[in-house]
């Protein structure tokens, strides 16, 4: 089995997606400041979503369009680790985005709007105000000194949940440990503003993710 096989095998998620082509770079721009904004991860240019390897029609100018979305659509700008894979006669894009230590990033999605974005599971999620400025202040070299941090019951039980539930609300925190609505939200914006979990706004209910 091939390096790419055994990507496309690990579907996508936090650190993998796969993309058709590049058709615009303010739609790509997403991805890659939310890779950036999260842990760094992989774009496959030239897989389908259900990871079958269809290739890329022009592989120049997918490049072209992947650093401009990169250097103009993404600010600050983005390096890209960009190195073509044939397989059976079919050219696919591997597409490396390093975790980045300078967080935010924002993405151009129309003229005179940017938006950061941060990835949660196999998505690219627009941030809240909060948690931009959680990264900001956010060094990949402190996370051995967050990790120490002493955390209780009811703070590990939200770890715990987050591992096994893609999202968790706050009336769904109260009903799971049988919380008051105060002691709940001071426990979650706790674990935010200590970068263990990532707080979302854009919806009509508040909800976190790892």
């Amino acid at each position: 089995m091939t390096e790419l096989e055994q990507l496309i095998r690990q579907g996508e998620g936090e650190q993998l997606e796969f993309k058709k082509k590049t058709t615009h770079p303010s739609r790509i721009s997403r991805t890659l400041a939310s890779l950036a904004n999260t842990h760094g991860g992989r774009v496959l240019v030239g897989v389908e979503d259900d990871g079958r390897i269809v290739g890329v029609r022009d592989a120049e100018e997918e490049i072209y369009l992947l650093r401009q979305a990169a250097r103009h659509y993404v600010e600050p700008a983005l390096t890209l680790q960009i190195r073509e894979v044939e397989h059976d006669d079919l050219t696919v894009l591997v597409v490396t985005v390093a975790e980045s230590p300078h967080k935010p990033h924002r993405a151009q999605v129309a003229d005179g709007d940017w938006r950061s974005y941060v990835r949660v599971r196999d998505e690219s999620v627009q941030t809240s105000q909060l948690t931009e400025k959680v990264l900001e202040r956010h060094d990949p070299l402190d996370m051995p000194r967050l990790e120490k941090l002493p955390l209780n019951r009811e703070e590990l039980a939200v770890l715990d949940y987050l591992q096994k539930n893609p999202r968790l609300t706050l009336n769904q925190y109260m009903k799971l440990l049988n919380l008051g609505r105060r002691r709940a939200y001071r426990t979650l914006i706790k674990l935010t503003l200590h970068g263990y979990i990532k707080h979302h706004d854009k919806e009509k209910e508040v909800y976190y993710t790892l």
